[in-house]
């Protein structure tokens, strides 16, 4: 695992273009497995500011036939961290870069993470006193676990599931 410092940086609008790079990358290199590509995360987000590793999730039909492509991605320069798997068993997990400039989410299309991730992100994305408030905590956790992202990530699971719950209320009514 990496003992990476955690650092959030302003907005940089040349995420959505490393995104659009770096997707098009990974549709080429999987091919007709793929059904679809989204931006998710911080820096999916207008305005926000984040961690500088661009998030990329993939939709696939099957995880099992995606698994047969975990050394085309290494061949591209992700490295394969299975042990994530036991936290979401419904996800291959690629990092990129040293430092991490990259994360990728091979999911099934259609998925509770592949709804989840959409959810957040649109829902933050039109909602600023919610993207603002995000912004703040996460300045305030990145201080607080500089040196622990498992503690980091775990600090800001109440915010998120918050968040969801009243996205996800908000598309019911």
């Amino acid at each position: 695992m990496s003992h990476e410092r955690i650092v959030i940086v302003a907005h940089d609008p040349g995420w959505v273009e490393e995104y659009e790079r770096e997707s098009a990358r990974v549709r080429g290199a999987l091919g007709d497995l793929v059904l679809a590509v989204e931006h998710i995360g911080s820096t999916a987000i207008p305005g926000l500011a984040a961690k500088p590793i661009v998030d990329i999730m993939v939709g696939v039909r099957s995880l099992a036939d995606a698994r047969s492509k975990v050394g085309v991605m290494e061949a591209l320069g992700y490295l394969y961290v299975p042990e994530f798997e036991a936290q979401i068993p419904d996800r291959l997990f690629f990092q990129r870069g040293s430092p991490r400039t990259h994360h990728l989410h091979i999911v099934e299309k259609g998925s509770q993470f592949w709804a989840r991730q959409l959810l957040f992100r649109d829902y933050v994305t039109t909602h600023p006193d919610v993207a603002q408030a995000y912004a703040e905590l996460k300045q305030e956790l990145a201080g607080r676990f500089a040196e622990d992202r498992e503690g980091y990530t775990h600090a800001k699971t109440s915010f998120v599931e918050a968040v969801l719950a009243k996205a996800e209320a908000e598309a019911e009514a």
